[in-house]
C-alpha cells in the first residue's frame, strides 16, 4: 500500500499515522529516540506491507500484470490501490479527500524534525502535487510512476504502466474491493492489540 492508504489504516492516532507515513523511509530498526508512538506506527507500516503482499487478491492482482510488468507488482499496484482509494474516498472514510490530504501534508510539516532526510525531500513532492490527494487523477498517478522508474537502480518499465493498468481497471478494482476491507480489519486489530 501507499502513502494515502497508510496513513488512513493507521487511524485517528498521530503518532501512528506519522509513524506509517514514515515507513518507507525507515531502514532496519527505528531511531528509539523517536516517540514510542511513532515506532509503532513504522512496525504498523510493516505488518500492513507484509499482510498485503501474502494476500490472495493481491496475489491474483499481480498475475493480471503482463512481463515485464509484474516483476514490478508490489510497486505498481501499490500506487494504483491508493489510486483506488482515493478516487471513491468518500466510500472508505467520511471525511472529504482533499481536507484529509490536508491533514496529512500538517501533520509532517509540524513535525519536520523527526522526518527521515528521504521523507523530508518527498514532502516537497506531495506539497507541489496535493498528494496524497493528487493520486485520484490518473495523471498523477502516470507522473509518480515516471518518477519511480528514474530512482530505480536498472532500466525497468515502471515509467510506462499507466495505460496497462488503465485497460486493468475493472479487475484491479475487483481485487481491492475485495482486499482492502480484510486490510482495514486486519490494522484495527493490531492497533487494539497494542503492537
Amino acid at each position: 500500500m501507499n502513502h494515502l492508504a497508510h496513513a488512513l489504516l493507521a487511524g485517528d492516532d498521530e503518532w501512528l499515522r506519522l509513524g506509517g507515513l514514515m515507513g518507507d523511509f525507515v531502514h532496519g530498526h527505528p531511531d528509539p529516540a523517536l516517540p514510542a508512538g511513532v515506532i509503532a506506527g513504522i512496525r504498523l507500516h510493516r505488518a500492513i506491507d507484509t499482510y498485503t503482499d501474502g494476500h490472495p487478491d493481491v496475489a491474483a492482482a499481480r498475475t493480471l500484470l503482463p512481463p515485464p510488468y509484474r516483476r514490478y507488482g508490489g510497486i505498481l499496484l501499490d500506487l494504483w490501490f491508493d489510486h483506488l482509494l482515493a478516487r471513491d474516498f468518500p466510500r472508505w472514510d467520511e471525511r472529504d479527500l482533499r481536507g484529509y490530504s490536508d491533514e496529512v501534508r500538517d501533520l509532517l510539516r509540524r513535525h519536520q524534525s523527526l522526518l527521515p532526510p528521504g521523507l523530508q525531500r518527498f514532502q516537497h513532492y506531495m506539497e507541489a502535487h496535493a498528494l496524497p490527494a493528487g493520486y485520484a487523477r490518473t495523471e498523477e498517478v502516470g507522473a509518480a510512476l515516471d518518477g519511480i522508474s528514474h530512482r530505480l537502480r536498472r532500466a525497468n518499465p515502471v515509467g510506462e504502466a499507466l495505460p496497462v493498468l488503465m485497460e486493468l481497471d475493472p479487475l484491479l478494482q475487483m481485487h481491492f474491493e475485495a482486499f482492502f476491507p480484510q486490510l482495514r480489519d486486519f490494522a484495527a486489530r493490531w492497533i487494539e492489540a497494542g503492537h
